[in-house]
């Protein structure tokens, strides 16, 4: 009768086990490395709509989660600037999206958005995830965080994730810039090394 018991507990532990790995598996959040990624439709500070699919002669897309008011974000706008002018050009712009919600954090508006365009003079569209969807669809949590998406056939393939580079705080002292190696190695056909590190900021406040 023990015996039976302990069987029946095991067996328990087991489907439970079992349930959560599925529960898991089934709302994991976020891409992976390799994962496709979906394209989104969102209102630029121009007032356009704008989609990956627009970019027809893009080889892929340098998707950047920032915002207006985040330090680290704002130590970073003059590097994602750089990047934009370095890579649109071989095929690879800068998508910036801010995905805060100005309910929780004031500053982050759209009229704040276009201020902040208007004044830093960017090159690259500068998004609203008015829905707050597009960040969880992609997994981001900080502010900045960026996806490097590669075209492949007609699907957009996650080939990097993470930082810009690795000094955040301080352009000076960078000695990785991770993002722009991802694009270099995509370029010449080589692996991402790395394909994923750790994203520093504020978290997206939605």
């Amino acid at each position: 009768m023990k015996s039976l018991k302990v069987l029946i507990v095991l067996t328990l532990v087991l489907v439970v086990s079992a349930l959560g790995i599925a529960g898991f598996n089934q709302f994991k959040s976020g891409y992976d490395i390799g994962d496709r990624a979906s394209d989104f439709r969102l209102k630029d500070v121009s007032g356009e709509l704008v989609s990956l699919s627009d970019f027809g002669e893009a080889k892929g897309f340098i998707v950047v989660f920032t915002c207006n008011t985040c330090p680290f974000a704002i130590a970073n706008q003059e590097r994602i600037q750089a990047l934009d002018a370095t890579f649109k050009p071989k095929g690879y712009p800068v998508i910036a999206i801010n995905p805060n919600n100005p309910e929780v954090k004031s500053g982050e508006s759209y009229a704040e958005m276009q201020k902040v365009a208007k004044d830093l003079g960017v090159t690259y569209p500068y998004l609203y995830d008015d829905n707050h969807e597009v960040y969880a669809t992609y997994g981001a949590t900080k502010t900045p965080h960026v996806y490097v998406l590669q075209k492949e056939e007609d699907a957009l393939i996650v080939r990097y994730i993470g930082a810009i580079d690795d000094s955040v705080r301080d352009a000076a002292s960078v000695t990785q810039a991770f993002v722009a190696d991802a694009v270099e190695a995509l370029l010449n056909d080589t692996p991402v090394t790395p394909e994923t590190t750790k994203a520093i900021g504020c978290a997206i406040k939605a």
